[in-house]
């Protein structure tokens, strides 16, 4: 069964992205599944801190991207839309290069608030990073 309002595909959100922090980290939507939302985002010269790991607001905003594309698919665009009320993350292993890939999957799908997990690995799937995030879910005037 799956938990998006309507069907949409990754075009539509890459295209929605353009020109923003999103477009400019270099993320990108690779997957959409019944009951999650993936993407990708490279550790390179836009995403690394100075000692030239991958900084952890790098992390965050690849989960506040995915956490937050994937709220705003789960409502009725007609009547609703979902903000961000409130993020954290465990930032658990380093990383130096290559990509990190996303997984935004619900934990709590209700009429006022959304809580989201998103577990981000490396390339050998080792978990670099977890975050839980609230969205709350607020009427269009």
């Amino acid at each position: 069964m799956s938990i998006w309002f309507k069907s949409f595909a990754i075009a539509d959100l890459q295209l929605a992205s353009k020109n923003t922090m999103v477009d400019h980290l270099g993320i990108k939507i690779t997957e959409i599944g019944a009951d999650f939302l993936r993407g990708t985002m490279p550790v390179d010269e836009r995403t690394i801190q100075p000692m030239g790991l991958l900084h952890g607001g790098a992390s965050i905003a690849l989960a506040e991207t995915l956490g937050s594309l994937a709220a705003n698919y789960v409502v009725d665009h007609a009547l609703f839309y979902c903000v961000g009320l409130d993020i954290n993350g465990n930032h658990l292993r380093a990383a130096k290069s290559g990509i990190i890939t996303g997984t935004a999957k619900p934990l709590h799908l209700g009429s006022s608030t959304q809580v989201w997990t998103i577990e981000m690995v490396n390339e050998q799937n080792q978990l670099t990073c977890i975050s839980r995030l609230t969205m709350a879910v607020l009427r269009k005037k």
